[in-house]
């Protein structure tokens, strides 16, 4: 019988005519990748930093003395909207550095009045007498003042714990050189100069500090801060030499290696029945090592303690002038970080947001190679993605740049190497053993820290403007 044919040429009915490829591919061997896992990231800050030993877990930072009080920042209280600076913080004014009579400090901060101002208004404008001292509890304002060529120029952003100028209230006449005008809403405690003085005929102690202060106000500090040391040049003949000796601070912070662990499991059957084309193991380990190092960066950016987020010195930060980071803002930054910057470090979206501010510019930044990669820079100075560098709900970010390495007095990352069982430098894979359900159990553990060795070492710009939301 002749198969039918229909009126096109071809078979009737729906009968194939040949194998076809879902059949096929039974008796194909398939292609298979490696386990891919969208969290892995560049992670450039563990690439990028130096890594020192820290033999028996852990990391002293010594330091010369500072005369420094704190953090160069005054720190509030607040009861719903009212504000009250904390008594003995006032010692962060130059003024009263060292000062340390509670009772008397107390009586001061009771004497600060609060005001608030929004964006726009002056604070304290130039050429009036200056006759109070200021403290920005919260907010962002401009210090305004004349440039290099006559010219109105923002000489410094002012925020949160910012203050001036402690020292026109011990001066007769004086009168502000600089105009302060608020940015964002501000919150400001002041302190008038007939208050000051009244407080002062009413302490002996603070009366005798003040006149010390004035004969002398930058007594045994050099211009870092740190205990002088006392040196001659230039001298002829046989004049007499100074002495000196250079002293440590007493109390030298310590950091100690913490650690990201978890447990690996995986059945027998698994290890011993599927292991072609790919270890089963061997894959398992990969990942969990992947999420290791991913939370070990996340840490070292983030981390209350250790995270470089956390411990920028409040000298070290400064503000965006108008919002989104520009040029300028980087060149800010450029200048707290000075000696050898290494790189910026900064979310990708905030890397976009630098992009579009230079291109609405006309700057154009010339890209770096490092290690065959090609990467946006700004002075010569690379920028590096990192998306451990959170995005608040206000689509702001911050921007971080760094000194790294010992020699040069920068940030290092710190691990111990040498550990039982190292799998990778700093990290270990230890067999825990079979349960009598026939799971293999392996402790992998990895032990980081990282440690800013002199302030000037690290400096961010904050409150960074990203965008809207697409």
């Amino acid at each position: 019988m002749e198969p039918e044919v229909n009126g096109n040429g071809g078979n009737g009915g729906d009968r194939p005519q040949s194998l076809n490829t879902a059949a096929a591919r039974n008796l194909a061997t398939t292609t298979k990748s490696e386990p891919q896992m969208q969290g892995i990231s560049s992670r450039w800050l563990l690439r990028l930093l130096p890594w020192v030993e820290a033999s028996g877990g852990a990391y002293r930072v010594n330091r010369r003395l500072a005369y420094t009080v704190g953090d160069g920042r005054v720190t509030f209280t607040n009861v719903g909207a009212e504000v009250r600076v904390i008594p003995q913080e006032l010692q962060e004014l130059a003024l009263l550095r060292g000062f340390d009579d509670e009772e008397v400090l107390s009586a001061l901060a009771d004497r600060f009045v609060q005001q608030e101002y929004q964006p726009g208004d002056v604070i304290i404008e130039r050429d009036t007498p200056a006759d109070r001292i200021f403290l920005i509890a919260h907010g962002k304002a401009n210090k305004i003042g004349n440039g290099e060529y006559g010219s109105q120029t923002v000489l410094r952003v002012l925020a949160d714990g910012d203050h001036f100028s402690s020292q026109a209230v011990v001066e007769s006449d004086d009168f502000w050189t600089f105009t302060v005008k608020a940015v964002t809403p501000c919150t400001v405690l002041a302190l008038t100069q007939d208050d000051f003085e009244a407080m002062v005929d009413r302490s002996d102690t603070l009366r005798a500090h003040v006149e010390r202060f004035i004969a002398d106000p930058q007594k045994a500090q050099n211009t870092s801060g740190e205990a002088e040391i006392e040196l001659a040049s230039g001298h002829e003949g046989e004049a007499v030499l100074p002495g000196t000796f250079v002293d440590y601070e007493g109390s030298p912070r310590e950091y100690e290696l913490s650690v990201a662990q978890t447990v690996l499991r995986v059945h027998t059957r698994v290890a011993d029945l599927y292991n072609e084309p790919m270890d089963q193991t061997e894959q398992q380990l990969r990942l969990t090592i992947e999420a290791l190092r991913e939370r070990q960066e996340n840490e070292l950016v983030n981390n209350h303690d250790f995270g470089l987020l956390h411990n920028a010195d409040f000298s070290q930060r400064i503000h965006t002038r108008g919002g989104p980071p520009t040029p300028d803002d980087f060149d800010e930054l450029l200048a707290l970080v000075w000696k050898e910057p290494s790189f910026f470090l900064a979310h990708p979206r905030a890397i976009a947001a630098f992009g579009r501010e230079c291109n609405r510019l006309g700057v154009y930044p010339h890209s770096v190679d490092v290690n065959g990669h090609h990467f946006p820079s700004w002075r010569g100075v690379p920028i590096f993605p990192c998306n451990k560098i959170g995005i608040s709900e206000t689509r702001t970010s911050s921007i971080l740049l760094m000194r790294t390495g010992e020699s040069k007095q920068g940030v290092v990352g710190l691990r111990q190497t040498g550990l039982p069982d190292e799998y990778e430098p700093g990290l270990n894979v230890r067999f825990m053993g079979i349960s009598e359900q026939a799971i293999m159990s392996y402790l992998v553990s990895a032990y980081y820290s990282a440690a800013v060795l002199v302030p000037d070492a690290l400096g961010m710009l904050e409150n960074v403007e990203i965008g809207r939301e697409n």
